[in-house]
């Protein structure tokens, strides 16, 4: 009676603890992608604030009352080099549809919009977040968290984003990331710009699965034909530093899995 007692015990305590683990895991337009991107392409702009955030400098702008979005970044930076560096709004929105092509799910919504006569990019605000430089030493050490930390520096090693830092990673008050400011990607860089220690091997296994024709297809509009290639380059050369991973520490301490 103890045994099945204590059985019955671990199995709830279990199930709360997934159960936790997914609503954690929840970001806040999951489900609603379509219907998210629907309304920042046509959504009425209510009023604009300039904000101090970012290199880039975006705008805040607020959606007319009663929208499934309450407000946006607009970011209409015209394709260029600035400071140095190249640096496109397309670049926004490739990252989302590269997020979506690959089920990361850690971009939110982002869509191509013209208001007042110029073109940008209108992205999804995300609420009731931190930026990772002002959490200080109070991250949490879960699997969760670090198996974000992983996805996250296979996407920019991916993407080639050059630009990842503590000002464009926000949390949420469950540990969920979310990953913003993707301007400086989708360069024609052939090498990864981020290194990483493992891997996720679901996450792993759909960027295996990338090929030319489905990346035209996702960021034709928005990635010139060279960077596109230059995914595909940056992956294999991801492929060859895992392969050197693997055989220096093993497949069990470079895979995670979700």
């Amino acid at each position: 009676m103890r045994t099945l007692r204590a059985a019955a015990v671990y199995l709830v305590l279990t199930a709360a603890s997934l159960g936790a683990q997914t609503a954690a895991q929840t970001r806040v337009y999951a489900g609603q992608e379509a219907a998210i991107e629907a309304c920042l392409r046509t959504t009425d702009i209510a009023k604009y604030q300039d904000i101090s955030l970012g290199v880039t400098r975006p705008t805040r702008a607020w959606l007319a009352p009663g929208a499934l979005v309450s407000s946006v970044a607009w970011k209409p930076l015209r394709p260029g080099v600035y400071r140095g560096f190249y640096e496109s709004y397309k670049s926004e929105i490739a990252a989302y549809r590269m997020d979506r092509l690959l089920d990361l799910r850690m971009v939110p919504p982002a869509v191509e919009r013209k208001l007042n006569g110029i073109t940008g990019a209108v992205i999804m605000w995300i609420d009731n977040t931190r930026m990772w430089r002002d959490l200080g030493s109070r991250k949490p050490v879960t699997r969760e968290w670090s198996a974000q930390m992983v996805r996250m520096k296979m996407f920019d090693a991916l993407i080639g984003n050059i630009d990842r830092n503590a000002g464009n990673i926000l949390v949420d008050e469950n540990w969920t990331v979310y990953l913003i400011d993707h301007s400086r990607a989708f360069v024609a860089y052939k090498e990864p710009p981020a290194a990483f220690a493992q891997v996720d091997a679901s996450l792993w296994a759909r960027m295996k699965a990338l090929d030319a024709t489905r990346l035209h297809e996702a960021l034709g509009p928005w990635v010139e034909r060279r960077c596109i290639d230059a995914i595909l380059a940056r992956r294999d050369r991801m492929e060859k530093a895992i392969a050197k991973l693997i055989a220096k520490r093993g497949e069990s301490l470079v895979y995670v899995h979700e």
